[in-house]
């Protein structure tokens, strides 16, 4: 896997805003205010709703949200962009939202423990799933978490009706560690390793 990062013009930017990560398959780009819209169109989706855990919320809140999300440095997203939807060639600093299909995030949620990250992804658009974008999305993000803010153990929260991403993280080494059955969630882990590490930067 080959990860190109890129750098905007203002380096006063958090870095998760001038940096772009180019995969075989996909390029995970900062969320930008461009791809609000379409992802807000996205969230109307109940079953979207359901696999990701969120409420509905309205374009104006979506906007707002975007902004906290950006403004957080306990919280990285980044927008998935389809590398055979993309119109001509990547341009680093275009949102390029005619290729944009999911978005991966990852959220250090304990204050007391910044080391530990908490992972998701989204595979939005039907036409894009069933590709390995989200197998090379998480991949690209773990090393990303690993190089830039030193994460030393990933979490991800599942719910057990989706069989998709459970698959998926179990795939990548990820184990159960708990079980809600309030939330019917499933908590899997994978602690970074030297061997665990390896994989990632393959």
């Amino acid at each position: 896997m080959e990860l190109e990062e890129a750098s905007g013009e203002d380096k006063g930017q958090r870095k998760s805003l001038e940096t772009s990560l180019e995969g075989k398959k996909v390029v995970l780009v900062p969320y930008m205010r461009e791809h609000v819209p379409r992802y807000h169109e996205w969230m109307q989706d109940p079953a979207l709703l359901l696999a990701t855990g969120s409420e509905p919320l309205t374009l104006d809140q979506e906007y707002q949200m975007h902004l906290s999300w950006t403004q957080d440095p306990n919280k990285h997203t980044f927008i998935l962009l389809d590398k055979e939807l993309i119109a001509g060639s990547f341009v680093h600093g275009d949102p390029h939202v005619e290729a944009m299909v999911g978005d991966v995030n990852i959220y250090m949620n304990d204050p007391d423990d910044l080391q530990t990250a908490e992972i998701e992804i989204m595979i939005a658009e039907p036409k894009s799933r069933g590709k390995g974008l989200g197998e090379e999305s998480v991949l690209m993000m773990m090393t990303f978490a690993v190089e830039n803010y030193g994460i030393q153990k990933f979490c991800a929260k599942i719910g057990d009706s989706n069989a998709a991403s459970l698959h998926l993280f179990r795939k990548l080494g990820y184990v159960d560690a708990s079980y809600s059955e309030v939330f019917k969630e499933v908590t899997l882990e994978l602690p970074v390793t030297e061997q665990s590490f390896k994989i990632l930067v393959i």
